[in-house]
């Protein structure tokens, strides 16, 4: 999902989704797709408005260069999160599935771990909690005192756990059935948490808890862009290893070859750190 209309940061939402920006050295959108191929998932959907989707099949393609499958669907109305669902239904209809939001960032020892473990869980669904100081902003689950969950609520005005659901999500085959029949909250959007509300009714939602190794960046403010970008380069320029990065991930998949990152280095400048960057992993 690389939709939405990133208002807290207008006037430069206003021309380009904010799923595009910059983090670092590379988009967004790179880093949320980056859990994809770590999770070993080839067939993506993008949904975002037609206006993006232009620049996202300018800047990614068919999906090919990763060794990865990119279909492209519109959201022509932000009607939240769950509608991905709806929209994508007849493409992931019994079939498992993980949506992630674009602006999605999560980085940490063991995350691949994680995600393979969540991939892994055939019954139900399972979402991860990450502690934060803010939970207002976010869809929150509540714990009892055996760690079992016991509430969700969609960006509460009142306290209840410090515990926020970051944006990525793995159903089973019944999600689109479950997305059928949720219906619109007061804020006029199809709320993922009413999904995930679903799930928890029937016994059926697993949730992982995120340590403190882990990092969940949000980056819908300029102040939280900009630490975002701060992050990864301080993380990058100390390790010389690049977070985030498609091609690398492919190419350690064995989904491209040294041939299919030659080819993509010589499109780009010579003067590209990047592109130097996949240099060293020819070499």
């Amino acid at each position: 999902m690389a939709g939405g209309m990133g208002k807290r940061l207008q006037p430069s939402t206003s021309i380009i989704s904010k799923h595009l920006f910059p983090i670092y050295d590379k988009p967004m959108i790179y880093y949320s797709l980056s859990l994809f191929l770590l999770s070993k998932i080839k067939n993506i959907i993008i949904i975002a408005d037609q206006d993006n989707l232009k620049l996202y099949k300018k800047l990614l393609g068919d999906g090919s260069k990763f060794g990865i499958n990119l279909t492209y669907m519109c959201q022509n109305k932000a009607e939240g999160i769950a509608q991905g669902i709806l929209i994508a239904q007849d493409k992931i209809k019994n079939k498992k599935v993980c949506l992630i939001l674009g602006d999605n960032i999560l980085y940490g020892n063991n995350l691949m771990k994680e995600l393979d473990l969540a991939k892994r869980n055939k019954v139900g669904a399972t979402i991860f909690a990450y502690y934060v100081e803010n939970p207002s902003d976010y869809g929150v689950v509540k714990f009892d005192k055996k760690f079992r969950v016991e509430k969700l609520s969609e960006k509460p005005k009142k306290f209840i756990s410090n515990y926020a659901i970051p944006g990525i999500y793995f159903y089973d085959e019944n999600v689109v059935e479950i997305a059928k029949n949720i219906k619109k909250s007061a804020r006029g959007e199809y709320e993922i948490t009413s999904i995930n509300k679903a799930y928890l009714k029937n016994k059926l939602l697993n949730v992982h808890l995120l340590n403190r190794g882990f990092a969940w960046l949000d980056t819908g403010t300029l102040d939280n862009l900009n630490s975002a970008s701060n992050f990864f380069m301080a993380i990058e320029k100390r390790q010389g290893l690049k977070i985030g990065c498609l091609e690398e991930i492919a190419f350690n998949n064995n989904w491209i070859k040294k041939k299919d990152l030659l080819s993509i280095i010589k499109k780009m400048s010579k003067d590209s750190e990047y592109a130097k960057y996949l240099s060293k992993l020819i070499s």
